[in-house]
């Protein structure tokens, strides 16, 4: 039988949820189920600030609208229209990755996080966001942001390959089982290490789940 969530981690995640729903940002990917929207978004918030990937992101979908225009582009046309976002690389493997799921899958995004992981340039990071902002799957996305939201709030003195094993743990135990509640709370915990919970400065003070974090709630 699978561990179950503690008392500390659904009082997290009940209260985080609430927070996120009269707070978060109206985000255009949030606005959207579809895979290959939800998948372009990701790759370009790849190193890259909110505030500019908002105006790539619609262009880029303009331009090549489903995955089966991306596969057909030529490589420069998707090299021009990524210029200003950096990082050419997620271009290319997600050029290569269209390609792949048309030939392949014929032109639908999987939904399994392990069948993801296996297209060009997709992480486990990227694998669980596409599953759970696409496809409403109970499964972690842990990024920059999240992992630092739960060390912070579970294992403040977690490091290294161990921690980060621990970090991925504590985020499977924290899901929903699956549908409309997995999408908010993955959002959620991006949201509070985005605006709250920062790499700069943690905001305690103004923290909705301050009171079920292990660092928070010693300040």
């Amino acid at each position: 039988m699978p561990p179950k969530s503690t008392p500390r981690q659904l009082a997290f995640r009940r209260r985080l949820t609430r927070w996120f729903r009269r707070e978060g940002r109206d985000l255009p990917w949030r606005r959207t189920r579809d895979p290959y929207h939800v998948l372009v978004s990701e790759v370009m918030l790849q190193q890259t600030q909110v505030a500019r990937v908002t105006d790539f992101y619609a262009r880029f979908l303009a331009r090549f609208p489903t995955l089966e225009e991306l596969a057909l582009a030529e490589q420069h046309e998707v090299h021009t229209l990524w210029q200003g976002l950096g990082y050419y690389r997620r271009a290319t493997n997600l050029h290569r990755l269209a390609q792949v799921v048309v030939a392949e899958h014929a032109g639908r995004l999987p939904s399994e996080p392990e069948r993801l992981l296996a297209l060009p340039g997709v992480g486990r990071y990227t694998a669980g966001a596409v599953a759970t902002f696409a496809f409403e799957r109970a499964t972690p996305a842990v990024d920059t942001n999240v992992g630092r939201v739960i060390r912070r709030a579970f294992h403040p003195r977690a490091t290294g390959a161990r921690g980060e094993r621990r970090i991925w743990a504590t985020a499977q135990l924290l899901q929903p089982r699956a549908g409309l509640p997995a999408w908010t709370f993955n959002q959620a915990i991006m949201e509070l290490g985005a605006l709250i919970c920062t790499a700069r400065v943690a905001r305690c003070e103004v923290c909705p789940v301050r009171s079920a974090c292990a660092t928070g709630g010693r300040r």
